[in-house]
C-alpha cells in the first residue's frame, strides 16, 4: 500500500520545481518503468502490481529500489494518466552533463521545442534511428516531464539530453551545423556523411534569428501540398531517415 506521504510525494513530482527541489522524477506505465529498471538511471522505489512484482522479481532486486505493492486502481489514480495500472518508479534526475560530439556522428539541437509530447516523440524518433544525443536549449520542454517520458516509449532511457545556451554551444562548434528552414535546401540531396549537428526549430516560430546565423547549412522536407508547416517531430523523423540513408 503506498501511504499518504508517498502520494503526496509522487503528485509534487508533476511539477518542474518540485523536481529541480527533489532531483527526482516520476516513470509511470509497466513499459517505461521497465526499461528504467534496465538502464543506468538510479530508481529510488517502484510501486507495482503483485503481478508486475511476481514478473519482474530479479530486476527489481537488482535496482535495490523499495517495491511498494499496489493495486490497479491505486496506480490508476496516481500520476498523470489513467491508463497507468501496472507500475510507477520514482528515479534520480542525470546531472547536466556536457555531450561529447564525435567525428562522423549525427545529433540533434532543439530550439525552444516547447511541446512536451512533441519532445518525447524527437526522442523517442532519435533512438530509433540511433542518435544517442540532444543538445537542447534552456526553453526547450522539461526531460523529465511525464508527457515527455510518456511519449517517449522508455526511449529516455537511452538518448542524452544537455541543456545550454545555444548560442554559446553553437559559437564553440566545429561541425556542420544544419538548420530547418522552408527555404532551405532539399534534404534528400545532401549527404551527411561528415556528421553534424541538425538543428529542429520552435514549433511556431521555427529557428531563431541569433541561432540562424551560425548555421552552416539550411535545409528543408520539400512541400508539395498545401501545409503551411510540418509537425517537428514528424520533420525531425524525416530528416533523420534521409541523414541516415546518405551515411550507408
Amino acid at each position: 500500500m503506498i501511504s499518504k506521504a508517498k502520494v503526496k510525494y509522487i503528485n509534487s513530482l508533476q511539477v518542474k520545481k518540485y523536481r529541480i527541489q527533489e532531483q527526482s522524477f516520476v516513470v509511470e506505465g509497466a513499459k517505461s518503468v521497465i526499461e528504467l529498471l534496465q538502464s543506468d538511471f538510479e530508481t529510488i522505489w517502484v510501486a507495482a502490481t503483485e503481478d508486475f512484482i511476481r514478473q519482474h522479481d530479479s530486476q527489481l532486486r537488482a535496482s535495490k529500489a523499495e517495491v511498494i505493492a499496489a493495486s490497479n486502481e491505486q496506480l490508476s489514480s496516481l500520476g498523470s494518466f489513467q491508463t497507468n495500472d501496472a507500475a510507477l518508479a520514482v528515479a534520480k534526475i542525470k546531472p547536466n552533463r556536457s555531450l561529447s560530439i564525435d567525428e562522423g556522428e549525427i545529433a540533434l539541437v532543439l530550439d525552444s521545442i516547447r511541446d512536451p509530447g512533441n519532445l518525447g516523440t524527437i526522442i523517442r524518433t532519435a533512438d530509433w534511428y540511433g542518435v544517442k544525443k540532444i543538445i537542447a536549449s534552456e526553453q526547450t520542454a522539461d526531460f523529465y516531464n511525464p508527457k515527455v517520458l510518456s511519449a517517449s516509449m522508455g526511449s529516455f532511457c537511452r538518448v542524452a539530453i544537455q541543456y545550454v545556451s545555444l548560442m554559446d554551444y553553437l559559437t564553440a562548434v566545429r561541425k556542420p551545423i544544419y538548420g530547418t528552414f522552408l527555404d532551405g535546401l532539399d534534404v534528400h540531396t545532401l549527404a551527411f556523411s561528415k556528421g553534424g549537428l541538425i538543428i529542429i526549430g520552435n514549433e511556431s516560430n521555427g529557428i531563431s534569428p541569433e541561432v540562424e546565423r551560425l548555421v552552416s547549412q539550411k535545409i528543408t522536407v520539400p512541400r508539395f501540398g498545401k501545409a503551411e508547416s510540418l509537425n517537428a517531430a514528424i520533420a525531425t523523423g524525416i530528416i533523420l531517415d534521409v541523414a541516415r540513408q546518405s551515411k550507408k
